[in-house]
């Protein structure tokens, strides 16, 4: 069964998902596992938010915690004054851009949407923050549903399944059942690679990811310089790109409609070279 959901509505704007898209990730944050303390001028942020644009970023997702396996928490105060001015500088001087908030908390998702941010991406799938759906429902922007077991501090010390594919699914019908009572229509799916999964649990939700479409909802998949990889390959982020686009490729095979990454350029090509494939008969 395909996903029945081919557009969603960013604050007016219908944005298509016949294809897949590009997420380009900014983390304007001192300890991400990546790209951690990169953007903290304003002309930096700038900079790199043109760059993606111009390699054909469809959503920049602007996060202001870093959720790496051990990070701390840090407070909303402290998460409110890195995001927001972030979001209403590319918002002023990129109007055109689809900005997209990486947040669990309800309070920043809503100031991030007035500042301009069109999307709420949650690591936490509303479980750190109880006034989080009651939030989404009054703001009526996209959210995407991440699944994750534990949390960010701990949730690689010992993560366990019996079957992660059924539990995932599982968990994704449960929320979508409540997100929809409340009215909540524009919902993306993220299994979640990385966040309470061993390396196992990962390629096992790659390989079969196809069956989350029966849930008939976009797939996000988050798959750029992970661990997943790194330990396997026994290298750092820095040297990941390769397996990233590897990766992404067998993403979009399963059914991912958008690829967030780190690299823009390159996620857009795997995404023109699959399309040229699918175009075969």
């Amino acid at each position: 069964m395909l996903q029945r959901q081919l557009t969603i509505n960013c604050k007016g704007r219908l944005i298509s998902l016949e294809d897949p898209l590009v997420m380009g990730i900014l983390n304007v944050t001192p300890d991400s596992f990546f790209d951690g303390g990169k953007y903290k001028t304003e002309k930096a942020v700038l900079r790199r938010v043109e760059e993606m644009m111009q390699e054909g970023a469809a959503i920049i997702d602007v996060g202001g915690v870093s959720s790496r396996p051990g990070s701390e928490d840090v407070s909303e105060l402290e998460e409110l004054g890195r995001v927001i001015p972030a979001i209403r500088l590319i918002a002023e001087n990129f109007p055109e851009v689809i900005l997209s908030v990486d947040t669990f908390r309800a309070r920043v998702a809503e100031a991030s949407v007035e500042a301009g941010a069109a999307m709420i991406n949650d690591i936490s799938a509303g479980r750190f923050d109880g006034k989080m759906y009651e939030t989404l429902a009054r703001l009526s922007v996209p959210y995407v549903l991440m699944h994750m077991q534990g949390q960010p501090k701990n949730m690689q010390q010992n993560p366990s399944y019996e079957d992660v594919v059924q539990e995932v699914l599982d968990f994704f019908i449960g929320k979508l059942g409540i997100l929809r009572e409340l009215g909540i229509k524009d919902i993306l799916l993220d299994v979640g690679f990385g966040f309470g999964k061993t390396l196992e649990h990962n390629y096992r939700l790659l390989k079969d990811l196809h069956i989350f479409k029966i849930l008939e909802q976009p797939l996000l998949v988050g798959l750029s310089r992970k661990s997943m990889i790194c330990k396997l390959l026994n290298i750092k982020p820095v040297a990941a790109l390769n397996a990233t686009t590897a990766l992404n490729l067998v993403a979009l095979q399963q059914g991912a409609k958008i690829l967030r990454v780190h690299d823009v350029r390159e996620a857009v090509e795997v995404i023109e070279t699959w399309k040229q494939l699918e175009a075969i008969e």
